[in-house]
């Protein structure tokens, strides 16, 4: 069974943000080999602020299974300072109401085996829909984020309203694109959030 919580990093108890750094050094660097910033087994960055929204998940134990990162594009912010490159020549977005979705994992450490596929779909899909209400909840009607192709297949095969901003680039020898993700109605469903109060009233 999972929890899900949100808050902003001033919110986050020190223990919690101990463990959510252990919690991103297993995923990011141990399992998934990306070439980040570590210190004593924490896996922090320059985008860690008081200001920088998580979504956290944790087990029945109260370990931190799954994680993600908001960052309102306002302020610095992952995609635009480290990855410009991505956006392919379109402008980075800088807006109260878009923000950047980074450090998404669903990953379980220490699990015995992989979830079943239908169990996994379902963890991707309960901490991504808190994500996106996290997100409504701040203002925001669409997220910018890059990810690997792999899961841009997901985020399509739940229904969820999500496109490309330019095509995939070779990162650490991986093809990784900027994704747009639209925070309405068809995103909404996709995920069984509440839709927008004028579904279905005249234009």
């Amino acid at each position: 069974m999972l929890t899900v919580m949100a808050g902003m990093g001033s919110q986050l108890s020190p223990d919690l943000e101990v463990a959510l750094a252990a919690y991103r050094y297993e995923v990011f660097i141990e399992t998934l080999r990306w070439q980040l910033p570590v210190e004593n087994g924490l896996e922090r960055d320059q985008f860690d602020r008081p200001d920088t929204l998580y979504v956290i998940a944790r087990d029945a134990h109260g370990a931190v299974c799954g994680c993600a990162r908001l960052l309102p594009t306002t302020q610095p912010y992952l995609l635009d300072e480290v990855f410009p490159g991505l956006m392919s020549g379109a402008p980075s977005p800088h807006a109260l109401d878009v923000w950047e979705l980074s450090r998404f994992s669903t990953m379980a450490i220490g699990e015995d085996s992989t979830p079943p596929r239908d169990e996994a779909r379902r963890r991707f899909c309960a901490l991504f829909a808190a994500v996106v209400g996290a997100a409504i909840e701040q203002g925001a009607v669409r997220l910018i984020t890059f990810t690997a192709v792999g899961v841009e297949r997901i985020l399509r095969s739940i229904g969820m309203h999500a496109h490309r901003v330019g095509p995939p680039q070779l990162i650490d020898g991986e093809p990784v694109l900027a994704l747009w993700i639209e925070l309405d109605d068809q995103t909404r469903q996709a995920l069984q959030l509440p839709l927008t109060e004028s579904k279905g009233m005249p234009h």
